[in-house]
């Protein structure tokens, strides 16, 4: 005998029903409290594992979207630096400008600047050896054009700034200041003159300073061997020029006219005044160019005076390949003057020499001044030298100088400073910016040298128009790498921020298509939810019904 209970087949169908209508309300239940409507994969495979693909991908684009945020940084630290760098270098060119400006203003001022710090020297005697008494001539000229000359004496106790006292008080109590000397900062002695007149320094007294007397100074490398064998003696002179070049006198023959270019170097040729300045009857003549490096170049052979013009000296420095580099040459027979140019920042002595005079010749050229007074008369036989040193540099190109020299570390500073997280696009460094998860799409920005070296900006030192117009190339240079370099680095960055926002959209997109897969619709879910409790209660109510027809069979009993 079964101990099953048995139900009528209508209240059976009823507890389906309801348990059905449950199981419903379970569900949506669960779809309101998650907002999901696929809950795992038993819900819907495929919307489930394309949403999770979808949202994968999202995920992996948004992890990108924070590289592609670094890239701007690194982009816009780097725009800042070239901003900062186009006013550096901008400001190169200001004070280019400005040794442009100075160097037209004090053209023609001869400068003589040593090269050892004296600053702790306290006796120029006993702590550099210089002899007790040595003297050194001073010539320069006058307003007028007139030969002028001091002498200074070095003593026991003298140092660097009594030395250069001494010198301007020599030109400023028996002269009108033509030369001044002081020293700099760095404890260099300095000489100069003004109004745009050369002078020469040499040693002609018994007294005279050494060679190593004048190295010990730092201005030994100026200085120049003069032969003067006729009058016995051997002087150390140095002629510093105004300018870069030089000018003999006018020179005339006997008869008064000027000479000309193709007028024979040996011959008898006057001044302006009828004294002699050129009297050659033998030897030869040469040329030798001494360079900051210790090298020097001059002619294959010395030219023989009897067999060569002025015109033919000319013209071997002018087509030397080894001097042409250095000066130029030319003799103006409308002046009948001879000229010297230096057309290289790294001349410093130039020497005429002559070889093989006879007794009682002269050359006195008159070379160094506008006036052609500072070269005196040597007469002698055998060997004659003229040397001078080219040099125009001023106290103010040389602070100018130092400013630009400041500048171009700044620059350096600036550089090394204009990174981010460790990538300086300035200092030759890549950035490699990602757009997609593969790594298959992506934007080089390539990094640039900006330091001074990078730019091509090189140490200046304005002694010349070549050296302020070479810093002016580079600065102009410099400044045109950096203005497209700013170019480069704005287009990058439109792109990079043009891509940051597609992929950011692409990230909604991709959220909102997972979220049309699995997300529940909360009014449709509500509504079904209220059905099925309404559905749920009427199920009660047909149950109940079902159960009175077995009450009514008890209700007989």
């Amino acid at each position: 005998m079964s101990s099953d209970v048995v139900l009528t087949s209508a209240l059976r169908s009823n507890l389906l029903s309801l348990q059905n209508t449950q199981s419903l309300i379970d569900r949506t239940q669960l779809r309101l409290a998650t907002g999901l409507k696929v809950n795992s994969a038993l819900d819907n495979p495929q919307n489930f594992f394309t949403s999770q693909s979808l949202n994968n991908r999202a995920s992996d684009l948004s992890r990108l979207l924070d590289g592609i945020g670094q890239s701007i940084r690194t982009i816009e630290t780097a725009d800042n630096g070239v901003t900062a760098l186009t006013g550096l270098v901008e400001q190169a060119q200001s004070i280019v400008t400005s040794a442009r400006d100075e160097l037209a203003a004090s053209e023609g001022e001869a400068r003589l600047v040593g090269g050892v710090d004296l600053s702790d020297v306290a006796d120029l005697v006993t702590d550099l050896g210089i002899a007790n008494g040595a003297t050194l001539d001073i010539i320069t000229t006058d307003d007028s054009g007139a030969q002028i000359t001091q002498q200074v004496t070095i003593d026991t106790g003298d140092t660097a700034a009594s030395l250069a006292a001494e010198i301007t008080n020599a030109f400023a109590d028996n002269e009108n200041g033509e030369i001044t000397a002081s020293v700099t900062d760095e404890g260099y002695l300095v000489i100069e003159s003004s109004d745009g007149r050369s002078f020469r320094l040499v040693d002609e007294a018994t007294t005279a300073i050494t060679q190593a007397g004048l190295d010990a100074l730092g201005i030994g490398d100026y200085f120049a061997t003069e032969n003067r064998t006729g009058a016995g003696t051997t002087d150390l002179t140095a002629t510093i020029v105004a300018g870069s070049t030089i000018s003999s006198i006018s020179l005339y023959e006997g008869t008064g006219d000027l000479v000309e270019a193709g007028d024979l170097i040996s011959g008898t040729y006057t001044d302006a005044s009828g004294n002699a300045a050129l009297d050659l009857t033998q030897g030869n003549i040469d040329i030798s160019v001494t360079t900051s490096d210790g090298t020097t170049q001059n002619f294959a052979a010395a030219l023989d005076v009897t067999a060569v013009t002025f015109q033919d000296f000319v013209d071997e420095i002018n087509n030397d390949s080894n001097l042409n580099t250095l000066i130029e040459a030319e003799f103006d027979s409308s002046t009948g003057q001879l000229r010297i140019t230096s057309i290289n920042d790294g001349v410093t002595n130039a020497t005429i020499n002559f070889t093989g005079l006879a007794a009682g010749e002269n050359i006195a050229l008159g070379f160094g001044d506008p006036n052609g007074n500072l070269d005196p008369i040597t007469t002698g036989a055998g060997a004659e030298d003229i040397s001078f040193y080219f040099n125009n540099s001023t106290e103010a190109l040389d602070a100018l100088a130092a400013d630009y020299n400041t500048l171009r570390e700044q620059i350096d500073d600036l550089v090394n400073d204009a990174q981010y997280r460790g990538v300086n696009l300035l200092n030759g460094d890549d950035l490699t910016t990602f757009f997609n998860e593969n790594n298959t799409s992506q934007l080089v920005t390539s990094g640039q040298i900006f330091t001074a070296n990078g730019l091509g900006i090189t140490e200046a030192t304005f002694r010349s128009s070549t050296e302020i117009e070479l810093s002016a190339t580079q600065a102009r240079d410099a400044l045109e790498s950096v203005r497209n370099f700013g170019s480069t680095l704005a287009n990058n960055l439109s792109i990079i921020q043009t891509r940051q926002t597609f992929t950011q959209e692409t990230i909604n997109t991709l959220t909102a298509g997972a979220d049309d897969l699995v997300v529940a619709d909360q009014n449709e879910e509500g509504a079904n939810l209220l059905a099925l409790q309404t559905r749920q209660a009427l199920g009660v109510t047909a149950l109940s019904l079902a159960a009175q027809s077995q009450q009514s069979v008890l209700s007989l009993f």
